[in-house]
């Protein structure tokens, strides 16, 4: 059975439940490519910027978090200066790429889905997933 995320957020809590197989549709389809596609070296060092950014934003007090998750990612990204990598490497995928960890709980589901996750499918509409 395969889970469909539309989501980053979807997307984040199909990872840390460890499905099969994963369809992501719409524009998070392209952000995910582009996570999947960054090069070891340079995904070394965003990974560490995008893991400030997830912390930071776990601490942001609930009710602020839970009002705007979208906007609390971007705080979190723009406040701490480390996270400009992530910004730069990976473009409009760096906010998406923190609410999928948010979505996790952690940073380890965007190792997660680069190492543990290959795409198997891909068109114009979606992307598929599978767990290696």
């Amino acid at each position: 059975m395969s889970v469909k995320c539309n989501t980053a957020e979807e997307l984040g809590k199909a990872i840390k439940n460890k499905e099969d197989t994963i369809e992501i549709e719409g524009d998070l389809k392209n952000q995910v490519i582009r996570i999947k596609a960054t090069g070891k070296v340079a995904w070394g060092v965003c990974v560490v910027s995008l893991g400030v950014a997830v912390i930071a934003y776990l601490s942001i007090p609930a009710a602020t978090a839970g009002a705007t998750p979208v906007g609390g990612a971007v705080s979190a990204l723009s406040g701490v200066s480390a996270t400009g990598v992530a910004a730069v490497t990976l473009g409009s995928a760096a906010v998406p790429a923190v609410m999928i960890g948010v979505a996790a709980g952690g940073i380890g589901a965007l190792n997660t889905l680069r190492d543990k996750y290959k795409i198997v499918e891909k068109n114009k509409k979606c992307i598929k997933l599978k767990r290696k």
